[in-house]
């Protein structure tokens, strides 16, 4: 009887011990006291879209929304553009560490851009900020095994040599940073991209590709965080989520 005594008194002891970390875990869309010493900022809030706008516009499009703690666009093929509107942020960033989260339904692709500038002079966020691609690689349709377009790639420039993505709408952990000019992206834990921008080399590359038609894509070295809403490859409506976005200025 004693024994039996000992071993639940234990039991419970060990329990009680795992509870507190078990309650502990973090909650989605905040920052831990070590983050925020750390300089880390959130860019939502995971309540509504504070801090965000659509492109050349004062307000998000209709297609942005919060649904469970998670910034979605939902588009169908009969909204307008301005619904779906890339979606940027209102502060501008230089050197900065970004990280967040995002899943999206079978077939979709979007993006993150950065170094935004906005004004009428540029129609689109892709005419002056670089992207880091994010795709759902579940069909074959052919751009999305096309090199330099896959999930992770430095968009339509250079392509990882590593498959990260996950499947199936899980949500993926994804990261760029733009430190004076040295750019790395990470999928999923994983560096899949290291590269300079702004110089010699980075003019050639850019010069080989369509976006030589932009002369000021890439040249900023500061600007807007953008999240992609225009691609319209995937099965309508498509759903495409990011949440725990957060940011630290270097």
């Amino acid at each position: 009887m004693k024994r039996k005594w000992i071993l639940q008194s234990m039991t419970a002891i060990a329990l009680g011990s795992l509870l507190p970390g078990m309650a502990a875990a973090q909650a989605i869309n905040t920052l831990s006291a070590q983050e925020k010493a750390a300089g880390w900022q959130l860019l939502f809030n995971g309540k509504n879209l504070d801090g965000w706008h659509s492109y050349l516009e004062k307000s998000p499009g209709k297609d942005w929304t919060v649904d469970h703690g998670a910034i979605r666009l939902q588009k169908t093929g009969h909204d307008a553009p301005q619904d779906f509107a890339d979606l940027v942020s209102d502060a501008e960033y230089g050197n900065f560490d970004l990280k967040l989260e995002w899943k999206m339904s079978p077939c979709a692709d979007s993006g993150v851009m950065f170094h935004v500038h906005e004004s009428p002079k540029y129609g689109a966020t892709y005419e002056t900020g670089p992207e880091m691609q994010i795709a759902d690689l579940a069909c074959t349709k052919p751009d999305s095994r096309v090199l330099n377009e896959r999930s992770g790639d430095l968009f339509d420039l250079i392509s990882s040599d590593v498959e990260t993505v996950r499947e199936g709408g899980q949500w993926n952990q994804f990261e760029i940073i733009s430190d004076q000019g040295h750019l790395q992206f990470f999928q999923n834990g994983r560096k899949v991209i290291d590269t300079h921008l702004w110089t010699a080399d980075w003019n050639k590359l850019v010069a080989s590709t369509k976006f030589k038609a932009w002369p000021d894509f890439g040249v900023f070295h500061s600007g807007h965080i953008s999240l992609q809403g225009t691609e319209d490859k995937g099965a309508q409506p498509i759903r495409i989520w990011f949440r725990n976005i957060r940011i630290r200025k270097l």
